[in-house]
């Protein structure tokens, strides 16, 4: 079950959108309705954080290429040749459009079934994925966050379309935070699910417990960025010291 210490962590980001947590699952879930009616995979992380509930989905909700991603039905050939892209003025060839079925990351077939979406306030299990939609300062703190303790590179993978397999899977698969943008994405910007230039974050279960220690024991404001008299003391105060350990390392002449 997620931590309580999780669930205080995300609360004190005090984020414009609730944090979710997902979890992939190969049996139905137990005490979770299913969502009502079929729409786009990426509208469903919006409907959690609107309804603030817990759901789950599946193959009949989904009327995108969520279900492929998540390996629940077989990749359709007029998808997979490129042909839909290069109609719709995606893609310049049917060529350039079918390269991103081969470098997106997808799950295996039948490995995922259903798919749970739920607040992380109200979250009652250990989640695969923690997603989170972030303006600038709290992203910047987020992502401060995943490499606070390991000093992991921040890294962004992503595609216009398909922005599900980004979101979800390859963050799954690989074990690393990724993170897109609000309004760069199609079938997001279709359905206008947030206002552009907003970030999203998603959190894999192998650094949810890092973030989690990280955000509890970082400075959520670095001493340079304080305005206030005593920080500002504080930091030449810092900034002396260190210059006065720098004056004393005594580097031997080799020449």
């Amino acid at each position: 079950m997620l931590s309580k210490q999780a669930k205080k962590v995300f609360s004190e980001l005090e984020l414009p959108y609730c944090a979710v947590a997902v979890k992939f699952c190969r049996n139905k879930p137990e005490n979770y309705h299913q969502a009502e009616g079929t729409d786009v995979f990426c509208s469903f992380l919006k409907k959690a954080q609107d309804e603030n509930r817990a759901f789950f989905t599946t193959i009949e909700n989904d009327k995108c290429m969520g279900k492929v991603v998540l390996g629940m039905t077989d990749l359709e050939t007029n998808h997979g040749s490129g042909q839909v892209g290069y109609e719709m003025g995606v893609f310049r060839t049917p060529a350039a459009n079918a390269r991103l079925y081969h470098e997106a990351t997808m799950l295996k077939r039948g490995v995922c079934n259903f798919v749970v979406f739920c607040p992380v306030a109200i979250c009652d299990f250990h989640p695969d994925l923690v997603i989170c939609i972030a303006p600038a300062e709290k992203a910047q703190l987020l992502l401060r966050a995943t490499s606070y303790i390991s000093g992991d590179l921040w890294e962004s993978r992503c595609s216009y379309v398909m922005s599900c397999a980004w979101t979800y899977a390859y963050p799954y698969v690989s074990g690393k935070v990724n993170h897109l943008f609000t309004g760069m994405h199609f079938g997001m910007q279709i359905r206008q699910s947030y206002p552009q230039g907003l970030h999203i974050i998603t959190i894999p279960y192998q650094k949810l417990d890092e973030v989690v220690t990280a955000l509890t024991e970082m400075e959520h404001m670095p001493l340079e960025l304080l305005t206030d008299s005593e920080s500002k003391t504080k930091c030449l105060e810092l900034h002396a010291r260190l210059d006065a350990l720098a004056a004393d390392i005594n580097i031997p002449n080799r020449l």
